[in-house]
């Protein structure tokens, strides 16, 4: 009953998402809400923001209306759901406002910050940290600061990956599906249903955000995802084991932390500002070494699927094959730059080749 149940929120979540992206594609026409072309962005022309209100809408609107109504959702404890809904409101707020005017860096930190102990209050929280080499590890006073830092981390890290058509909603419903699976496998139901919902919201607005895009979700979605992903994987299990530790997140969302950290390195390195965005990302790379738009996404979504599906086959092998699996990841993330890098620089030679070719030559 269950399982079918996830398929009906996920539609439902699905169908509002997708009803409701035209009407916040028209708001943010009318506001003067508009991603402008630049050297940085992958897009040749303005594109309306403010899609992350119709996803926004289809998780919150939809979980809400389950829990009225009879099912299994109405039997769910309503604080984690009033948790992420308090915590929901300043992170949109804020998302509307940067995409309508931009906002300070440090003010976004700010509002996410309080967003994430609005979440402590409500319950969300890393009582136990996942060591791969022994015994879990109680965090005791350190529950809040780290959940503050694992919610800071996830907004940011979608936030920064959201710079191609459909990549971050086709991201957080590869990380969703892969958290539904893992919460299937423990009987975790509350995991299960918001998974479900972020997936069926990503859907419906993939529908207007697959390349190419008709509208973006702009700040206003991907910290919302963000957030609520994030919000998701801290969830204790009802049951009384850990559904999803650190571990298991930490590797279903490896790409958008793994790119989010280099990117981080890779400002500091060059004495930039960390916040101040750039063309070193992934999508970016992979768009430099010769891949069409919708290449560069399927080879992304391929990616985060890989993922994914390590972080579901984490819950059935031992814990002694942790190490060996995360580090098998790290390996692979590593030799996919490499192959990037090579191919662009490749790419660079010929190209320079070509205008040495058709330049004049000297006399």
């Amino acid at each position: 009953m269950i399982v079918p149940y996830s398929l009906q929120i996920a539609l439902a979540a699905a169908l509002v998402a997708l009803a409701l992206t035209p009407l916040a594609r028209a708001l943010a026409i009318r506001v003067g809400a508009m991603d402008l072309p630049d050297a940085r962005r992958v897009h040749d022309q303005p594109m309306p923001r403010f899609g992350g209100l119709a996803i926004a809408a289809g998780v919150l609107g939809v979980a809400w209306l389950a829990r009225l109504l009879p099912g299994p959702a109405a039997t769910l404890d309503p604080r984690p759901l009033l948790g992420l809904t308090c915590a929901s409101i300043p992170i949109l707020a804020l998302g509307m406002a940067d995409d309508r005017w931009s906002v300070s860096p440090w003010v976004k930190l700010a509002v996410q910050a309080c967003a994430a102990l609005t979440l402590t209050v409500f319950g969300y929280g890393v009582p136990l940290l996942t060591n791969p080499l022994g015994p879990a590890i109680e965090l005791g006073a350190f529950n809040v600061p780290v959940t503050m830092l694992w919610v800071l981390t996830v907004t940011n890290a979608i936030n920064l990956i959201d710079g191609l058509d459909g990549l971050a909603s086709g991201v957080v419903m590869i990380a969703s599906a892969a958290l539904w699976t893992v919460a299937r496998l423990h009987s975790d139901f509350y995991v299960m249903f918001i998974a479900a919902l972020l997936i069926g919201s990503c859907a419906g607005f993939l529908r207007w955000n697959f390349p190419p895009a008709r509208v973006f979700m702009g700040d206003t979605g991907s910290q919302f995802l963000g957030l609520t992903l994030s919000a998701v994987s801290l969830l204790e299990n009802r049951k009384g084991t850990a559904a999803v530790t650190l571990l298991l997140p930490l590797v279903a969302l490896g790409v958008p932390l793994a790119d989010s950290a280099i990117a981080f390195l890779r400002r500091a390195v060059k004495r930039q500002h960390v916040f101040r965005g750039d063309t070193g990302h992934v999508h970016h790379q992979l768009l430099q070494a010769g891949l069409s738009k919708r290449g560069a996404l399927f080879a992304m979504w391929a990616l985060c699927a890989f993922f994914g599906a390590i972080a579901v086959l984490l819950t059935w092998l031992p814990r002694e094959w942790s190490a060996l699996l995360v580090a098998l990841l790290a390996a692979v993330l590593f030799v996919t730059l490499e192959v990037l890098r090579a191919l662009r620089h490749g790419r660079a030679r010929d190209a320079a080749a070509a205008a040495a070719k058709r330049s004049p030559r000297r006399r």
